[in-house]
This record gives C-alpha cells, sequence and structure tokens, in this order.
C-alpha cells in the first residue's frame, strides 16, 4: 500500500513538472528567416488561417515569406503568410503606423528597424519602428489577430495606413468605412494563387478622427464612404491618443465574405483584452508543443528541434482552419 501511495505520488509530481514546462520558450521565430529559409518571425496559431507578420521584402525568391533577416527596413503588417515555400504569395491587407503628413509610395512610408528592438515567440511579435519611434506589437487566434500601436510620447495623434496594394498583383480591391469604428473590404490578388479573395473586417478601439481614400496614390477629395473594383486602393485612418499613447485594433479575416470575417473577429476575440489573446496564443503551441517532451542535448539543440517542429504546424492550414 505504501508503494502505491508513493507510485501515485511520482505521476502526480512528474504531471505537475510536465504542466509547468515552457515549450514555446524554446522556439525561435527567427530561425530561418535568413538565407534561403523563406520563414517568417510573426504572430500564428497551430495551422492558423491568420499569420500576423512584418513584411520587409517586396519581391524576390528570398522574398518568399514576406521577411528576411538581412533587411533593415519594413513596409508595415500583413496577415497572411507563406513559410518555407520557393514561390512568394500572400502578405494581404498591409497595416502601418505612423505620425505626420500621409505618403502612399511603399518606399516612402517604410520605417527602418533594429532586431535589437526585436522580439517574437510563437503568437507574438513586436518590433519598434524608427522612423516615428512607434512600437508594434502584434497577437492572433486562427482567424483574427490584434494589433497595438504606441506611438512616441510627444504624439497627439496616431494614424494607420491601409494598403491593399502591397506585394502582388490585385485583381480587385474595395473599402467600406462601416461607422467611425470599423472598416470592411475585399483584396483579391493573382499570383501563385490565381484568385484569391481575402476579405477583412477591421474594428479600431478608439473612434476614427478623420480618414481619407485614395485610388491611384490620388487622395479622393469627395467625402468617399466606399469604393470598389480598384487594383490600388490605399487609406489613412488618424486617431486621438489618450495619456497611454496606444492605439488598438483587431481585424478577422475570411475567404467567403466581410460578413464573415466579422463573425471570425467576433467570435474568436470578443474583448479589448491584447494580454489575453497573446495567452491564449501560448497556451495553445504550449499544448501542441508538449506532445513531445524531449530529453538531454544542448539548449541550442532543444531549441533547434521545438522550432523544427513549431515550423510543422505553421503551414499547412487545415481546411477546418479556413471554412469560414
Amino acid at each position: 500500500m505504501k508503494s502505491l501511495r508513493l507510485f501515485i505520488l511520482l505521476i502526480f509530481v512528474q504531471s505537475a513538472l510536465f504542466a509547468q514546462t515552457n515549450f514555446t520558450s524554446l522556439v525561435n521565430p527567427f530561425i530561418g528567416t535568413g538565407g534561403h529559409g523563406h520563414t517568417f518571425p510573426g504572430a500564428t496559431m497551430p495551422f492558423g488561417m491568420m499569420q500576423l507578420s512584418p513584411d520587409t521584402r517586396l519581391e524576390g525568391w528570398d522574398g518568399c515569406g514576406g521577411y528576411h533577416y538581412s533587411d533593415s527596413a519594413i513596409y508595415g503588417f500583413s496577415h497572411t503568410h507563406l513559410s518555407g515555400t520557393g514561390v512568394p504569395d500572400y502578405c494581404d491587407v498591409l497595416l502601418m503606423p505612423f505620425t505626420g503628413n500621409v505618403q502612399w509610395k511603399n518606399k516612402v512610408y517604410a520605417s527602418p528597424f533594429s532586431h535589437a528592438n526585436e522580439k517574437a515567440s510563437p503568437g507574438y511579435y513586436e518590433v519598434l519602428l524608427d522612423k516615428h519611434n512607434i512600437k508594434a506589437a502584434l497577437t492572433t487566434s486562427y482567424r483574427s489577430g490584434m494589433h497595438a500601436y504606441t506611438y512616441d510620447a510627444s504624439a497627439t495623434e496616431g494614424k494607420i495606413l491601409l494598403d491593399l496594394k502591397h506585394r502582388d498583383e490585385v485583381l480587385e480591391s474595395s473599402l467600406e468605412i462601416v461607422n467611425e469604428y470599423e472598416v470592411k473590404g475585399l483584396r483579391r490578388s493573382k499570383y501563385w494563387a490565381k484568385d484569391q479573395y481575402v476579405y477583412f473586417y477591421i474594428r479600431f478601439q478608439q473612434p476614427i478622427k478623420e480618414y481619407g481614400i485614395a485610388n491611384d496614390d490620388e487622395l479622393s477629395k469627395l467625402n468617399l464612404t466606399s469604393v470598389h473594383n480598384s487594383k490600388n486602393l490605399k487609406s489613412y485612418f488618424t486617431f486621438s491618443l489618450g495619456d497611454n499613447k496606444t492605439v488598438q485594433l483587431k481585424i478577422g479575416i475570411s475567404g467567403v465574405s466581410a460578413e464573415n470575417a466579422k463573425l471570425n473577429l467576433d467570435t474568436e476575440i470578443p474583448a479589448w483584452d491584447f494580454n489575453l489573446v497573446r495567452k491564449n496564443a501560448a497556451a495553445a503551441w504550449n499544448k501542441e508543443l508538449g506532445k513531445i517532451d524531449i530529453k538531454g542535448g544542448t539548449h541550442d539543440q532543444q531549441v533547434s528541434f521545438y522550432t523544427a517542429l513549431y515550423h510543422t504546424m505553421v503551414a499547412p492550414k487545415h481546411l477546418y482552419r479556413c471554412e469560414r
């Protein structure tokens, strides 16, 4: 009887130790972002539909994932990315925070950055954009994500650019200002995927103070609330900054409709709690990574193993994750 109690106690101790293991700390999302690795460092979920990550490269074979570690400028943050492929595509629906006058050309609105001010872990990404001293933090659920932009302490207004032309050939795009907090639209494009639809629905935490819509990089002087069937559609949004200097937004995507993108957003991220979304993403990754508990080896070898395991769940995207 005493031996049985000891055996049960050992099982509980082992279970407790296993539950406390943080497998996500053994993942380095920057592995594979250099050379010919074609990976991306941004936030995603196991087999998730959304991959929210920075874009540093507009074209070329080594830019298949939208990011290359040798680059020193970020164009913005888009919501779909390929991992480990030999053909570039995706990088749909780019958002970029800024202050001052709006610039429509990507080479102009891009910001330099330093890897010293960049962090990534499963389900989370953060970087400091040097151009306007803006900290960008990103996290995701399966079909939706959150952005948190913290502007310079001297800023009284924060602005966000939406670029629907970014990257591959646009067949059709549209944008509608739903109300002072929400916008929705479509980006339909052609490259590796010959006819790809990405509907999106964006909700801002603060009301939009001012916005402008540009077609072919010309700001409309009309008070437009929607534009359809454009091949070069961009917009900007201005927000008043509070004491914390932060603007947050949530976005859902869908291959079906903007209404389904909204459904994904409302279902997966109902509250304005960035840390909770990040925590849930880390827990989901920890559960999947913890299915294999390795022993021995050096720390670098363990990081190599769990990062490789992580990459097996970044792609492909399961259909059940994409059905909405």
